[in-house]
């Protein structure tokens, strides 16, 4: 209890110099913690962001073509069920969506036509930014409806609610129009039914082209998962969509080196100010050092009290900048990235401990009153 005591008297002393101190790790403090709270919020954002752009992994059998001839059925997986097996026992809560496709060019009023099967449930999570009009299917169950793609409803002439009958060799299916799809590209020249139907069109009960996810996380989560995915349908080729892991990856090292960088820069600068504070309070505390081992006092216990109170201006000059530092980064999300970043209770820790390490990298200075001696500073020398 004394020893806490004699920690606050130090403090109340010298209140001008310590100010100066605090001030710098409160400024660093501030700065960091906005940093490192930006780096994690903007993370998740660039990721659901990117993960708007649809699938990113895609299993399918090995050297498989990239489209379909007109008449047939493109290349199939061995069987939905299997993969679906396989898929469901690699686990992961960063999977998003997951769906098999069958792709097949067949005919609707006499045109050819890409007929996407699929579980349609799946398909909004796929593709958030899809503009629907109409409403989408919700049961893979519902084998009466379709989505049109919005080049097809207009080379058509579909509306919502028509009937609209699908051929394929010499089976058809008649179905009604539930939504147009306005995509913004390749997909507005394709109907989605649910996989049964093009099934039953293609005569391959069971039978699938690909099976893609949406895996959500960073590019090393994404990079994990491929790999036990690849470890359990070791039969079929398991790849990353290259454009979409890369670039994300490309992007957020790019965003993590600037911050580290600047967090590391500030670290040194608040170090160096912290330094030349209290290089300037161990000269001023030469005398108290002289008298307190006159009196008897060891120079562990002396410096025990003045590392002590250099921790004490680290941790609460790290609490008071982790809160502000916090606070800047809700700001400026919302200035600079329209999108508001929550804080991460983790910061907390994290500043503190690191203005402490600051707070006694900077205190360096004091190792020089272990020189003191009692008899000179008695004499007034």
């Amino acid at each position: 209890m004394m020893f806490w005591r004699l920690v606050f008297q130090l403090l109340r002393g010298s209140r001008g110099r310590l100010a100066v101190a605090i001030l710098a790790i409160v400024s660093g403090a501030a700065v960091i913690s906005a940093l490192l709270n930006l780096d994690l919020g903007m993370q998740n954002k660039l990721t659901e962001e990117f993960r708007s752009l649809g699938a990113n992994i895609v299993i399918a059998p090995p050297n498989a073509p990239q489209s379909p001839d007109v008449g047939s059925a493109a290349p199939v997986l061995y069987d939905e069920d299997v993969l679906d097996i396989g898929i469901q026992s690699v686990r992961s809560p960063n999977v998003v969506a997951s769906a098999p496709y069958l792709y097949i060019i067949g005919r609707a009023a006499g045109t050819p036509v890409v007929i996407v099967g699929t579980w349609l449930d799946e398909l909004r999570k796929f593709e958030p930014t899809w503009q629907l009009d109409g409403s989408w299917i919700s049961s893979r169950e519902d084998n009466g409806r379709c989505l049109v793609g919005r080049n097809v409803a207009q080379r058509l002439h579909l509306k919502l609610g028509r009937s609209l009958e699908l051929a394929y060799a010499d089976r058809n299916f008649e179905l009604s129009v539930a939504g147009i799809v306005d995509a913004g590209g390749a997909d507005d020249n394709q109907i989605f039914v649910n996989l049964p139907v093009a099934q039953k069109l293609a005569a391959k009960e069971g039978a699938i082209s690909v099976w893609q996810l949406s895996v959500s996380g960073t590019p090393g989560n994404l990079s994990d998962y491929t790999t036990r995915l690849a470890g359990v349908l070791s039969q079929e080729e398991v790849r990353p969509i290259r454009q979409v892991t890369e670039a994300e990856g490309s992007l957020l090292g790019r965003i993590q080196f600037l911050i580290v960088s600047m967090v590391v820069l500030i670290l040194i600068l608040t170090t160096l100010c912290v330094l030349g504070t209290i290089a300037a309070l161990a000269m001023e505390r030469r005398k108290d050092v002289g008298l307190m081992k006159s009196l008897g006092g060891s120079i562990s216990r002396i410096m025990g009290l003045f590392l002590a109170e250099v921790g004490v201006l680290g941790a609460v000059g790290g609490l008071i900048g982790a809160i502000l530092g916090v606070t800047l980064s809700y700001w400026m999300g919302l200035r600079v990235f329209g999108a508001a970043i929550s804080p991460r209770w983790e910061i907390f820790p994290v500043t503190i401990l690191l203005m402490i390490v600051v707070a006694m990298a900077g205190a360096l200075p004091l190792r020089t009153l272990g020189d003191v001696k009692p008899a000179v500073i008695l004499r007034g020398e």
